[in-house]
């Protein structure tokens, strides 16, 4: 028997998770949420909407009909009805205290658009090396912000303002997923919105490996670091990231390729103290 949901903590966030053809982790995770829940379901062929709708009939659920990726996320955030959204995957959730925490951040932090949680990943719950390299804040931490800044997340692992997350285009459907988080970091910095780790909030994650090609991964990401260069960095970074790329995955020069309409017309070059910040990110790792 399905548990019953825990009390929500808030009022003020909203729990978005993108899924696909993951009904049987949806069962186990979603309880698990302590705030309103709005799955979004990539065209899912398991029966996944509708189990989850008989046995949460207080979660909102989507179904897309097709599979959008990491944009079904954007379309969660887009009916939400709190000034605030939190992320989740399928395998993942916020530990107990963080959701009101982030309700609590973002109202004290006026300029906080973006707050990353610390993960924990596995059984084990070993940190995950994201987080272990956020929490050596090599960018600092400016004033009036909740944490040391960052310019990239897991995005199983943030919460955001809705509206700065709208405005600043959410995630792109042209990215689909792996690496789809980088554009809109950059983004919401050149918003002048603060992006903060803050360790106090904690999200779980037990990913599964299985049914999933590590091949196409690094195509996907070579392409998608390829097109973000194209669409903010200036050529010189664009020309080593297409040279990376290939060295990557040759196929994913021609993947990018097929967007470069689209990326030449939506060009928008970042502030120089982001790109600045960027350098100085590349030059750490």
């Amino acid at each position: 028997m399905t548990r019953p949901p825990i009390p929500y903590e808030t009022r003020d966030v909203t729990v978005v998770v993108a899924t696909r053809n993951r009904r049987e982790r949806l069962l186990d995770t979603l309880p698990r949420h302590a705030a309103e829940v709005i799955v979004v379901d990539n065209g899912s062929d398991d029966g996944s909407p509708e189990a989850i709708a008989r046995a949460f009939p207080h979660v909102t659920v989507v179904p897309l009909g097709e599979n959008r990726a990491a944009a079904a996320r954007t379309a969660g955030a887009e009916l939400a009805r709190t000034p605030y959204v939190a992320f989740a995957d399928d395998d993942s959730w916020w530990e107990p205290g963080s959701l009101a925490g982030v309700a609590e951040l973002f109202r004290t932090h006026p300029r906080a658009g973006l707050l990353a949680a610390r993960v924990l990943a596995g059984p084990e719950q070993r940190e995950d090396p994201v987080s272990t390299a956020q929490a050596r804040a090599p960018l600092g931490t400016p004033s009036g912000a909740p944490g040391p800044a960052i310019l990239g997340f897991l995005a199983c692992s943030v919460a955001v303002r809705r509206d700065d997350f709208l405005a600043a285009g959410g995630f792109r459907p042209q990215l689909r997923v792996y690496g789809e988080e980088a554009l809109l970091a950059v983004d919401l910095a050149a918003a002048g919105r603060h992006l903060s780790y803050v360790p106090r909030l904690t999200v779980r994650h037990v990913p599964l490996s299985e049914g999933r090609d590590p091949r196409a991964r690094r195509r996907l990401e070579a392409r998608n670091r390829l097109l973000t260069a194209m669409l903010r960095r200036p050529p010189a970074v664009v020309a080593r990231t297409a040279a990376a790329a290939w060295r990557d995955d040759p196929r994913s020069l021609a993947d990018a390729a097929r967007l470069l309409p689209w990326a030449l017309r939506e060009r928008q070059p970042l502030p120089s103290h982001i790109e600045s910040a960027l350098v100085r990110l590349a030059n750490e790792g």
